[in-house]
């Protein structure tokens, strides 16, 4: 492969000389003295306890920005109008403003000021470079090739996905897998329900066991659960996606492959490469720095082993760094053909720092208030946290029953999670966790990748299903799946 190949294209320098010029600015702020104590992980511990529980109105704009993501999209005279980033960005600016005009309102600057600090550098900072970071890597990598349609091919595709959605994130998964998967079936007529199964499990059910795999498990990391806590749904995660994938394969065996025309099942015969891995150097090592920077630079946490703290965002620096890498020596070519683009990622980006500001009213009430709403089970939360992360996004869903878990007195016997800003019962936070990650899957809009892969394959030439015909499946396939779940292991 030539220099040209590796070397970052015109469009891709300016993002590349920006993300150099950020780490290089944060290494010199970190050895100078004026701005070397802002380092220190305690500068960014703000509490709800800080300040009182706003009025349930300043919960007004959360909601209508969630109520937008989750319309908009689906009227016909604004879904055009909503497609633009630039007015995402104008509806989410303007809510977060109109929260931020509230706090100013009721506690002057300093309120801002520690509403701002415990949104965006606390939190929305940590989200967006985590994902940003999986995003641009993982679009360095590509997997090629034609495989037999089989069904125990297109099973072994969507359980290879369920797998590595917990290392390398749903998005990453999603994004790696979804089109060798398509190019494997475009012989094939009857592909929707296999790209469905792919949603349910990939994008979702899969990025069950570290916070890397889905971003509510990430908002928890950074609230101070355990990195490896989540590991221990393994049962949960096996059930669920092994069900999946049995179903599916059952389905696509006895129903969909049958059904297929003898022409099209004779040219899938025929046509066949050999899939093909490129750029897994250096982009499988650098994903591998990001798994490691998660794991071990939290700013909250010591160094095992040693008495020392990461200073804030040298975690995010180390992330921005391994992106610089991968776009100065990964293979441009490969990108192409991924048809790599910032345009998903831009989109989360300018959601999410309206969420991250317009949900602070609504965690600091559930915060005070969560004992109060009747969820006090396990169960409850399950089912109240799933639901919802059906309807709107899940992230900001975990994070609101994260803060109403830690006003239940934990259960006698029940084992205790002790968070740096209070504790909750391990089995309301397990199922909070399996609520909001698996049944992100029940809607298009329940959790990002979601419409990503949709849209991947609808440009593939497959016709999905509607909004509501999605539901069909996740109701009668994933439902019954997750109730079987609950009353085995909550």
């Amino acid at each position: 492969m030539t220099d040209t190949e590796h070397a970052a294209t015109p469009s891709e320098k300016p993002v590349l000389f920006a993300l150099i010029a950020v780490v290089a600015i944060y290494a010199v702020a970190l050895f100078l003295p004026a701005t070397a104590g802002y380092f220190a992980p305690a500068q960014h511990e703000a509490t709800h306890e800080e300040h009182a529980a706003p009025h349930v109105l300043a919960v007004l704009p959360f909601a209508l920005l969630l109520g937008c993501i989750a319309v908009l999209p689906l009227v016909s005279a604004a879904a055009h109008w909503w497609e633009s980033n630039l007015h995402r960005f104008y509806v989410a600016a303007g809510l977060a403003l109109a929260t931020l005009a509230y706090y100013l309102a009721r506690g002057g600057t300093a309120a801002v000021g520690l509403t701002l600090e415990h949104a965006i550098l606390a939190e929305y900072i940590p989200f967006i470079v985590l994902l940003f970071s999986l995003y641009t890597i993982c679009g360095g990598i590509r997997i090629s090739g034609d495989l037999p349609a089989h069904p125990a091919t297109n099973a072994a595709f969507i359980a290879a996905g369920a797998v590595l959605a917990s290392f390398i994130g749903t998005t990453g998964a999603a994004m790696l897998l979804v089109r060798p998967l398509l190019e494997t079936n475009r012989e094939r007529k009857k592909v929707a329900h296999t790209v469905v199964f792919f949603i349910f499990a990939v994008c979702n059910c899969g990025g069950l066991l570290t916070p890397l795999g889905d971003p509510p498990l990430f908002l928890g990391y950074l609230r101070g659960v355990d990195f490896l806590w989540t590991a221990r749904l393994w049962q949960e995660w096996l059930f669920v996606n092994a069900c999946l994938v049995a179903i599916y394969y059952l389905w696509d065996r006895l129903y969909a492959y049958p059904r297929e025309s003898a022409a099209d099942v004779r040219l899938d015969e025929t046509r066949i490469r050999k899939l093909k891995f490129s750029g897994m150097f250096p982009n499988a090592l650098l994903l591998g720095g990001v798994v490691a920077s998660v794991a071990f630079l939290d700013p909250s946490k010591a160094l095992p082993g040693m008495d020392w703290h990461p200073p804030v965002y040298l975690r995010e620096a180390v992330q921005l760094g391994l992106v610089a890498a991968s776009l100065a020596f990964g293979s441009q070519p490969v990108r192409k053909a991924n048809q790599f683009s910032y345009g998903a990622i831009v989109e989360v980006a300018v959601l999410f720092i309206g969420i991250f500001i317009c949900m602070q009213p609504a965690l600091q009430i559930l915060h005070d208030q969560g004992g109060k709403l009747g969820v006090n089970t396990p169960h409850r939360f399950f089912w109240a946290t799933g639901t919802l992360s059906s309807v709107l996004d899940n992230a900001p869903t975990y994070v609101v029953f994260l803060e109403a878990g830690k006003t239940i007195p934990p259960l006698e016997g029940d084992p205790v999670f002790e968070l740096p800003d209070g504790r909750i019962d391990e089995r309301i936070l397990a199922a909070i966790s399996l609520g909001a990650v698996m049944m992100g899957a029940m809607t298009y809009i329940g959790n990002g990748p979601n419409f990503m892969v949709k849209a991947i394959a609808e440009q593939a030439g497959v016709s999905m299903p509607s909004f509501f015909g999605y539901m069909l499946y996740s109701l009668c396939v994933l439902l019954p799946i997750l109730a079987v779940m609950t009353w085995l292991f909550i």
